[in-house]
């Protein structure tokens, strides 16, 4: 498991961050980056890319986007 410490470590200013081919343009979406170093990324909100983004590793996010491609994530 990745530590947070190391995911939060690396700063995210010379990222390149990618929108959904599904968004319009001047649409606001949430944008993807690949934390550099580490097998994480990085997801912000397009129209606040100020506010701090939100990081994962690499694995969590692709079990987070199966779950939720098959109506599987369960209400606690």
């Amino acid at each position: 498991m990745i530590d947070t410490n190391d995911i939060y470590a690396v700063p995210l200013d010379n990222v390149l961050w990618h929108k959904s081919s599904y968004t319009a343009n001047n649409s606001n979406c949430v944008e993807v980056a690949a934390v550099p170093g580490v097998p994480a990324l990085a997801i912000r909100d397009s129209k606040n890319p100020e506010i701090p983004a939100l990081r994962s590793g690499a694995g969590q996010v692709r079990s987070f986007l199966s779950a939720l491609a098959a109506d599987a994530l369960v209400e606690a």
